[in-house]
């Protein structure tokens, strides 16, 4: 890959649209709102299916993410495909989706890692233009 940036997110809102309580699993749609700084520099709106558990504990989701701000002082949009196949320790795979970038951010490939540390949630972007 290429070029690395990173910062830190906060979410601004959390809209659950839809729950599905049965016995084994709830199943759930939610719209969440993010404000980005550091090397990303605006908002993001996603769209997130989730799964809890039976105890109401988290166990998979899948999400899109459009961003649209600034990366690196270059301005445009781009979607995020998230994917966390479950609670048993598999890894979260986050990627920006080929064929989305707009203005400055056309042609952007690559992927995205976030971190959740004590409430806070940072990022690190590694990403071609193309």
């Amino acid at each position: 890959m290429g070029i690395k940036t990173s910062g830190a997110f906060e979410v601004t809102a959390f809209e659950p649209e839809e729950t599905d309580e049965q016995p084994g699993a709830t199943l759930g749609r939610v719209r969440l709102a993010k404000e980005f700084t550091g090397g990303l520099t605006g908002s993001s709106v996603v769209r997130m299916l989730s799964v809890l558990d039976g105890a109401g504990g988290p166990a998979a989701y899948v999400a899109v993410e459009r961003f649209t701000g600034e990366l690196d002082g270059r301005k445009g949009s781009f979607v995020l495909q998230h994917s966390a196949p479950g609670s048993q320790g598999e890894r979260l795979a986050i990627r920006v989706v080929a064929g989305t970038g707009t203005g400055e951010l056309a042609g952007i490939t690559g992927t995205f890692e976030l971190t959740v540390d004590d409430g806070g949630h940072t990022y690190v972007l590694e990403y071609e233009l193309g």
